[in-house]
């Protein structure tokens, strides 16, 4: 027993070290706390295909994933690649906000456009994205409109049904109070509805950009001639699993960031700024 006591003590002397300087850094580069989850992830990654489990070919190891990325990026097809992906996105998120902030505060504001546009929205929010893709080859073949429309059609339905939501979730005694105090329906509109409304529709802009994100990975899988979704099906018909690999991470590396540092601190901004749902 007394054996087996230091043993355990020598052992929690040498982790002690390493564990309370991961703490240290932790606390003090936020990045490191950010990724410090998928260490144990890569190492697991890197022992089974070390193990040689599974042949080289079909399951590379995070070094093998590393040598492409650094091969891809010198002779310039990621950056390039990421770039496409990165400008479509941005263009149908970006379309896809403009049309659905208004028309959800419209319909969130008047019933009779709730009446009829609310079962529009309902319908063609069942229909996926990817079952317009026959139909929009046909309209308008392989090219920057059809991945666009993709974009947008995914990023409107949440923006939309989001904002509808905050804005029937403002409370009716902040509209009365800018009405006794004279203020006209588009001052309340702008000053009282919307920033009631923000908190929701920074959610619905969170929940649509990670679906558009999704559908134009999906569509550039199908119909694109360049993006991230392009290198990883084009990959596939050459059997280069790293490229695959390396596709899937920098798919979740640039979510996670975007989600993480752009996204959720904006969330929470709206939610403390307005105060109007709970923390």
């Amino acid at each position: 027993m007394g054996f087996e006591k230091g043993l355990i003590a020598r052992w929690r002397r040498l982790l002690g070290v390493p564990i309370r300087w991961a703490i240290r850094w932790t606390a003090v580069y936020p990045a490191v706390r950010a990724f410090a989850p998928f260490v144990p992830i890569i190492a697991l990654w890197a022992l089974v295909a070390a193990s040689g489990l599974f042949p080289p070919v079909f399951f590379p190891g995070p070094w093998e994933v590393l040598r492409a990325f650094g091969t891809l990026t010198y002779k310039g097809i990621l950056p390039a690649y990421f770039e496409d992906s990165l400008v479509r996105l941005v263009a149908g998120v970006a379309a896809g906000v403009v049309l659905g902030i208004p028309l959800g505060v419209l319909v969130g504001l008047s019933r009779r456009a709730h009446a009829v546009c609310w079962p529009v929205l309902l319908f063609f929010q069942a229909i996926g994205d990817i079952a317009w893709l026959p139909l929009l080859l046909i309209w308008f073949g392989f090219g920057l409109t059809t991945m666009t429309f993709v974009i947008v059609y995914t990023v409107l339905f949440p923006i939309v049904l989001n904002t509808v939501l905050g804005v029937r979730s403002v409370p009716l005694e902040l509209t009365r109070a800018a009405q006794s105090l004279g203020a006209s329906r588009a001052r309340i509109v702008a000053e009282v509805v919307i920033p009631g409304a923000l908190p929701n529709i920074v959610t619905g802009l969170r929940n649509g950009l990670g679906y558009g994100w999704r559908a134009l990975i999906a569509a550039e899988m199908i119909v694109g001639t360049s993006g991230i979704g392009f290198l990883m099906f084009d990959a596939r018909r050459a059997g280069q699993v790293t490229e695959i690999l390396l596709g899937m991470i920098v798919l979740g590396l640039l979510w996670y960031v975007v989600d993480g540092w752009l996204l959720a601190p904006l969330e929470d901004a709206t939610v403390r700024r307005w105060g109007l749902v709970a923390t």
